[in-house]
């Protein structure tokens, strides 16, 4: 059995697609008057939100599952693990400096654009070669999903920029979903596979 995804990061597969959509949506329902639609998650967690200690939680929440995959999971290369831990690490830089809710702060976009960016690109950071690897980390795989975490992000980040854009939220919350929900599917896949004894010695990857 190849040790390619291991339990701590197993769970956070778990937890991390389900704590993205259940914080925006419990914190949102908490806020009379709150549009998802036009606002973003971030509104939801700066000073003047009446749900800024809850929100700002998930976001602490959602950085530390990222370094706890980072931390757990040998399958990505290295360069791809320390992306996943930057990411995480931009969350909680994101949540120290929250948005105002009239005007923006530079260091909070500062941050949740790095975060934004490393969550798409940590699977072309994290591929790899050989044959004995799933099929999703590999070249194809991994460039493919690239690609498409990359459109995305760019159409929200153009979104987020553009003070007459009216569904900002909903760009947002279709981004953070995809990150999350993809990381957990690939972190799933390869854990099922790596139950799978290797055939010879001489199948078992090298992991950093």
């Amino acid at each position: 059995m190849k040790n390619w995804v291991r339990w701590p990061a197993l769970g956070a597969a778990i937890v991390g697609p389900i704590q993205t959509w259940l914080g925006w949506l419990i914190a949102g329902s908490l806020w009379t008057g709150y549009d998802p639609v036009r606002q973003t998650i971030s509104d939801l967690a700066a000073n003047e939100s009446p749900v800024k200690g809850l929100m700002s939680s998930f976001f602490i929440l959602g950085g530390t599952l990222s370094i706890i995959v980072a931390i757990f999971a040998p399958v990505f290369s290295m360069p791809g693990r320390i992306a996943i831990a930057v990411s995480g690490l931009a969350t909680y830089g994101l949540t120290i400096f929250p948005t105002p809710l009239v005007g923006y702060s530079t260091p909070h976009r500062v941050f949740a654009i790095t975060s934004f960016v490393l969550s798409s690109a940590w699977p072309l950071l994290s591929m790899r070669f050989g044959k004995q690897y799933p099929s999703i980390i590999r070249p194809k795989g991994a460039i493919g999903a690239t690609v498409v975490l990359t459109v995305v992000s760019l159409w929200f980040l153009a979104t987020w920029t553009d003070p007459n854009a009216t569904y900002v939220g909903v760009a947002e919350r279709l981004l953070a979903v995809g990150q999350t929900w993809y990381m957990a599917l690939v972190l799933w896949v390869c854990w099922y596979l790596g139950r799978t004894p290797a055939k010879s010695a001489t199948e078992q990857p090298v992991l950093p």
